[in-house]
């Protein structure tokens, strides 16, 4: 949900904060006055094209900022995080600057992105009905996105998924194999050499690190024996020659606790007795750990057996290294590799009796999947023109296509068929592809009928698996804006209009640009595009919203552009008519 819009230096409007209703806000003014500002700040935060000609004149730069309000757990969060923001009390904040000259910049929770992340986060929170963006939903891939979020078949989708994954991957294998059968023979020749030249070597994890060191204590056995004698007969007189008159390390310890015992007084004095016998006992340990490393072999025929086995694991590291670990890790698997580059006829076979079954498999979850589209189109195509008949469009229908694709090929990451949606204008006419066949006012409000039929079928699932229309603390999961939604209305269709655009807010945030005043008087709040000159001739651009008397004056003005008594007294009469029973 859209919590706050705000911009500066945009087009006229140098200072704008928005703060739309929970429900249906109403942005209204004079034609000319600048509401298609507030779209462009809409735009402009949902990752759209820069315009640097939108700046206003004489200001360094533009600056638009959305906070949006979601729930736990939103697509939209999962977006933000990856992006490296911080999202604090489930609020993102989203700001873009457009400079008069020069790169724009977008900023998500004071963190510099990609303008693409916009995209993927307006994807979740924000759609635009305007004349541009209608021309999306022509494309077969946008409609085949809207008819399965009808349909709620995202257990078939998945399913389908795996099913396609599961195909491709085999596919892709086969394929692979059968097109490079001669150089994966060659490869496959060339890994089966190198696993048995390491297997005849045979090494071990860690042995060419233990036989280096090795080889470094023969090379150096004298030097190491004579320096361990030293430290021995240095420690205990026993472990070495030091004649009767040489008191080692060990005897004269002893003999300070002799000493100290013979004091026979405790405190300080056995204190210190008790921690010479602990250190003893230490030198002892040390003693008999040094009194191992005496029986070195340092014979050359050793030495040399060593250095042979250190080469032949030299050059294994060498050609598969950089490490021992690495060239086991290589050779475990290239062992699996062999298996793959066997392009034998029999491999061959299995591999394609594999692909087949797969094959078998998307198909059938493919059909699973067209099923939920077809019933879905159905519903959607029947509820649409319910909706039209009461959008000053009677006479004009929607059909919504499933055609399922047949022969080889049938298949892509989207399912088994193709999706389109058909606009009759009127009765006796064609039914063409939408945007061929629709204005933009027909288009923006057959957008809000497919809108609202939507809104309806997840009412109905949710009341189905709840018992009751979602309530409490939770936000609306999507912000719609509708603009040109009024063109060519007017009258009790009018009426109509704003009603369905109030049902819509019930379940999601609307905002709505119109200039019907049947419209606006639906709304929960109102804001007012005008345009004002100071007393050097300026004109500026103001955004206001309009409480209790200056919305029925605002009311008034739209029905008749004056704000007589009996203009006052009509908005009243709108204004509390307007309300959803």
């Amino acid at each position: 949900m859209l919590e706050e819009l705000e911009l500066r230096d945009l087009g006229p409007i140098h200072d704008a904060k928005l703060v739309p209703a929970r429900g249906m806000t109403s942005i209204t003014g004079e034609t000319g006055a600048g509401k298609s500002m507030l779209l462009s700040a809409l735009r402009l935060i949902s990752g759209a094209p820069a315009d640097a000609s939108r700046v206003a004149t004489g200001a360094k730069e533009a600056w638009a900022q959305g906070i949006f309000v979601v729930n736990e757990g939103d697509a939209a969060l999962a977006i933000a995080q990856q992006a490296g923001a911080q999202c604090d009390d489930h609020e993102i904040f989203v700001a873009r600057t457009v400079p008069a000259s020069g790169r724009s910049r977008a900023i998500l929770c004071g963190k510099t992105v990609p303008k693409s992340v916009l995209a993927s986060l307006a994807d979740e929170l924000i759609t635009i009905h305007g004349q541009s963006e209608q021309l999306r939903i022509a494309s077969p891939a946008r409609q085949r996105e809207f008819l399965d979020r009808c349909a709620d078949n995202d257990k078939e989708r998945l399913a389908y998924a795996k099913a396609w994954n599961a195909y491709r991957e085999i596919d892709d294998r086969l394929h692979r194999l059968s097109s490079q059968e001669s150089s994966m023979r060659q490869q496959a020749d060339y890994l089966r050499e190198s696993i048995a030249r390491i297997d005849r070597v045979d090494p071990r994890p860690g042995e060419l690190e233990e036989l280096k060191r090795q080889r470094e204590r023969i090379e150096h056995a004298a030097q190491i024996n004579a320096g361990v004698a030293n430290a021995l007969a240095a420690l205990d007189a026993s472990q070495g020659d030091g004649g009767d008159d040489y008191q080692s390390a060990d005897a004269l310890i002893q003999h300070a606790v002799h000493a100290l015992r013979g004091i026979h007084l405790s405190g300080v004095f056995e204190q210190c007795a008790d921690r010479l016998e602990s250190a003893r006992a230490e030198i002892e340990d040390v003693t008999f750990t040094l009194s191992q490393q005496l029986d070195l072999d340092s014979s050359g025929e050793d030495l040399d057996t060593l250095n042979g086995r250190i080469h032949e694991l030299d050059e294994l590291t060498r050609r598969w290294g950089p490490t021992l670990d690495d060239v086991i890790a290589w050779r475990d698997k290239a062992r699996f590799d062999v298996e793959d580059l066997d392009a034998s006829p029999e491999k061959l076979t299995e591999l394609a009796a594999q692909r087949d079954e797969c094959l078998r498999k998307a198909h059938k979850a493919a059909s699973a999947l067209t099923k939920t589209r077809e019933r879905a189109a159905k519903r959607l195509s029947k509820d649409v023109d319910g909706e039209l008949a009461q959008l000053a469009m009677a006479g004009s229908s929607l059909t919504i296509e499933v055609r399922a694709r047949e022969g080889d090929g049938a298949l892509d990451a989207n399912g088994g068929d193709d999706v389109e949606f058909l606009f009759t204008p009127f009765k006796g006419s064609s039914a063409l592809a939408m945007g061929k066949s629709a204005s933009g006012g027909e288009l923006s409000r057959l957008m809000l009928a497919l809108e609202l039929s939507a809104a309806g079928e997840r009412a109905h699932k949710d009341a189905h698996k709840e018992g009751e229309a979602p309530e409490g603390d939770e936000v609306p999961p999507m912000t719609f804006i509708f603009d040109e939604v009024d063109a060519g209305v007017g009258g009790k269709a009018a009426v109509e209009l704003g009603r369905r655009l109030a049902r819509l807010a019930r379940r999601a945030q609307v905002i709505v640009v119109t200039h019907l005043p049947q419209v606006a008087s639906w709304a929960d709040s109102q804001y007012v595009v005008g345009k004002k000159e100071d007393g050097d001739g300026i004109v500026s651009t103001h955004v206001r919203e309009v409480i209790g008397d200056a919305r029925t004056e605002e009311i008034a003005r739209m029905l008749d552009g004056s704000t007589t008594a009996t203009s006052l007294d009509h908005a009243r009469e709108l204004l509390a008519s307007s309300k959803l029973s």
